[in-house]
C-alpha cells in the first residue's frame, strides 16, 4: 500500500538504511543548524501492523472487523480507535522513541484533523516534557493551534494561488485570504504556504 500505511511506529524501512543511519542524518542536520521533524500517522495504521492483535484499539465495522477510515478510499489502512486510552499511551510512546532514542525536533501529522484534539495536547504535553518540540499539522485549522500545533497547513492560501493563475478569481480574492489570516488565526501561529505538495498533482 501507501506510505501512510505504517506496519511499525517504531520501525525504519530498510530501502532507507538503518536506525544508525538515520540518527547520523539527524545528527549532521542539527550540526549544520537544520532542525528534523519526521512524518507521523496517527489516524490509521496497516492491516498487518502488530497493533492489530489489540482489536479494541480499532473502530471497527459491524461484524468485527478492521476497517479503513470512513468516507475514504483508503483501502490499504485500519482506522484507530481514539475512544481507546491503551492505544492512545501506545502511540504517544511511539512518539517519544523518536525524540529520546533519535533526537529528532518534532513531528509533520499526516491528516491531523482526523485525530480528537485532545489526544494531540495529551501527547504534545508529554513530548514537550522531553524537551520542546516543533508540531506540525497537515491540516488547516485554527483550534489546533491552541495547545498542540505550531504551523498548520495553508490549503487555502495554496487554492487561493491555483485559482489566480488559471484565471478564475482576481486578485481581490488573494487580499480576503491575508485579511481573513490575519484577523482569524493566532499571532503565534506559522502558517506553511505552499504551492505544491505530494498530494497534488
Amino acid at each position: 500500500g501507501s506510505y501512510y500505511s505504517v506496519k511499525d511506529y517504531k520501525g525504519i524501512n530498510a530501502e532507507h538504511g538503518t536506525a544508525t543511519d538515520f540518527k547520523a542524518v539527524v545528527d549532521k542536520a542539527h550540526s549544520l543548524g537544520m532542525k528534523v521533524l519526521i512524518d507521523w500517522v496517527a489516524n490509521h495504521s496497516a492491516f498487518d501492523n502488530n497493533w492489530v492483535e489489540n482489536k479494541e484499539w480499532y473502530n471497527l465495522d459491524s461484524l468485527g472487523n478492521l476497517q479503513p477510515p470512513l468516507g475514504t478510499d483508503w483501502w490499504d489502512v485500519a482506522d484507530l480507535n481514539y475512544e481507546n486510552n491503551e492505544m492512545r499511551l501506545a502511540m504517544i510512546e511511539a512518539m517519544q522513541y523518536w525524540v529520546t532514542d533519535f533526537d529528532i525536533d518534532g513531528f509533520r501529522c499526516d491528516v491531523a484533523g482526523y485525530v480528537p484534539n485532545d489526544f494531540w495536547q495529551q501527547a504534545v504535553s508529554t513530548l514537550n516534557a522531553i524537551r520542546p518540540v516543533f508540531m506540525l499539522a497537515e491540516w488547516e485549522n485554527r483550534d489546533l493551534h491552541e495547545h498542540a500545533f505550531n504551523m498548520t497547513y495553508a490549503w487555502s492560501w495554496n487554492e487561493t494561488l491555483h485559482e489566480l493563475a488559471h484565471g478564475r478569481c482576481s486578485l481581490d480574492r488573494l487580499r480576503k485570504y491575508y485579511s481573513w489570516n490575519e484577523r482569524s488565526w493566532p499571532q503565534s501561529a506559522y502558517r506553511m504556504t505552499f504551492v505544491s505538495n505530494h498530494d497534488k498533482n
